[in-house]
């Protein structure tokens, strides 16, 4: 029952990745916003009620199985909404095919067809055959490679420049996406037919006599591509940092972005804005842009700087994990010799934050105005 929620709440961070990317790319603001916000809450609530598709074939019984399958189905109407509502956006935009736009457009019909063959498993006399076979690999995969390792992939080369004030090399990242796509297709397409004809997974090894070899080939080479791409995108990163000085983002706006985020230097100073900025429309950033061409912006040397309260770094959340992994595992293994010590150490270190009262501190307005001052002098030079 936690798993399957997982599965579709883990690409909720990736939709959101790709309404920034298509918005930004199509040089257009997102098209149906409200039913976007619409669709990402119902699909965080009937996700919890699709885990038991999983079950069809256990004898549940047919209501059971009717209830599950009906809202498997329904979970499709609200993703199909934000599909429809990308490709609107793309819709007569002035679009240019940067590295991340590259990964969305990628991610559209990889996901379209992921969702499609979810349907397919949705209905529950079908998944008897499909149960447990290659034709449910290839589905899974297609929607958790094809959606949110895409997606991940579209804003971690969106977001790079903010965060490390350098862009990545664009022509190895395309060679990058180019195996990456053609790579997952000739590896996990063969994969329905194969299910499609009787092979289930986990199997080791298999005769000659099934016909199963020539298309688990063609999947090896296809897992193949998917290796070089990787190689790719390591040298992509590897090649950024060496010749980063060469690609330095001096503008905060790399990309012409519509949020606020581009707004401010590359990597971003740790307090982010040296003043709150007022926000009335969706893209504030793009229309603060418009408002600055027609003079009718307030430059932001003329607001008033004022101390910003920020919090103070702790190390204690990051070893608490730790302790909790430690009785996770124990509790997995019934271990009580692991566990207790894992508990233990939780209860620590959240007795230690409790009595933790020196969490914050105020940025006096000179250290901001001589970080401000020293940011113009190297973006001007």
């Amino acid at each position: 029952m936690w798993g399957h929620p997982e599965v579709y709440i883990i690409v909720l961070p990736a939709f959101g990745i790709f309404s920034e990317v298509v918005a930004t790319f199509s040089k257009k603001k997102l098209f149906g916003y409200k039913s976007m916000v619409y669709a990402m809450m119902i699909i965080s609530i009937l996700s919890f009620l699709v885990w038991a598709h999983h079950f069809f074939t256990m004898g549940s019984g047919a209501d059971v199985n009717a209830f599950f399958a009906l809202t498997t189905m329904l979970i499709a109407i609200p993703t199909g909404v934000k599909i429809f509502n990308w490709l609107f956006t793309m819709f007569r935009g002035k679009i240019t095919f940067e590295t991340p736009m590259l990964w969305t457009v990628g991610f559209i019909p990889c996901f379209v067809v992921g969702g499609m063959t979810g349907v397919l498993l949705s209905v529950a006399p079908a998944d008897f055959q499909y149960h447990n076979s290659y034709f449910l690999i290839a589905h899974f995969h297609q929607v958790i490679i094809g959606g949110v390792v895409f997606g991940y992939f579209a804003g971690l080369y969106y977001w790079w420049p903010k965060l490390f004030g350098f862009k990545l090399n664009e022509r190895i990242g395309k060679w990058a996406f180019w195996f990456w796509n053609i790579g997952f297709y000739v590896c996990f397409m063969p994969q329905y037919v194969l299910g499609l004809m009787g092979m289930t997974r986990r199997v080791v090894t298999y005769g000659w006599d099934k016909g199963w070899w020539e298309l688990n080939l063609v999947s090896t080479i296809g897992a193949g591509l998917m290796g070089i791409a990787f190689l790719f995108q390591v040298w992509q990163f590897a090649n950024g940092v060496k010749h980063s000085r060469n690609h330095l983002d001096m503008t905060g706006d790399p990309w012409n972005g519509r949020t606020l985020e581009w707004s401010i230097p590359s990597p971003a100073p740790h307090y982010n804005f040296a003043v709150i900025p007022q926000v009335s429309e969706l893209d504030e950033w793009w229309e603060e842009k418009q408002r600055r061409e027609q003079g009718a912006s307030v430059p932001a040397a003329a607001k008033k700087l004022e101390p910003i309260h920020m919090p103070k770094n702790s190390g204690i959340p990051i070893v608490m994990a730790g302790f909790w992994f430690v009785a996770g595992f124990g509790f997995v293994f019934h271990w009580l010799w692991l566990t207790i010590p894992g508990l233990a150490g939780v209860a620590a270190c959240m007795l230690a934050h409790s009595f933790n009262y020196d969490t914050d501190y105020y940025i006096p307005v000179e250290e901001i105005t001589r970080t401000e001052a020293a940011i113009r002098e190297v973006t001007n030079s």
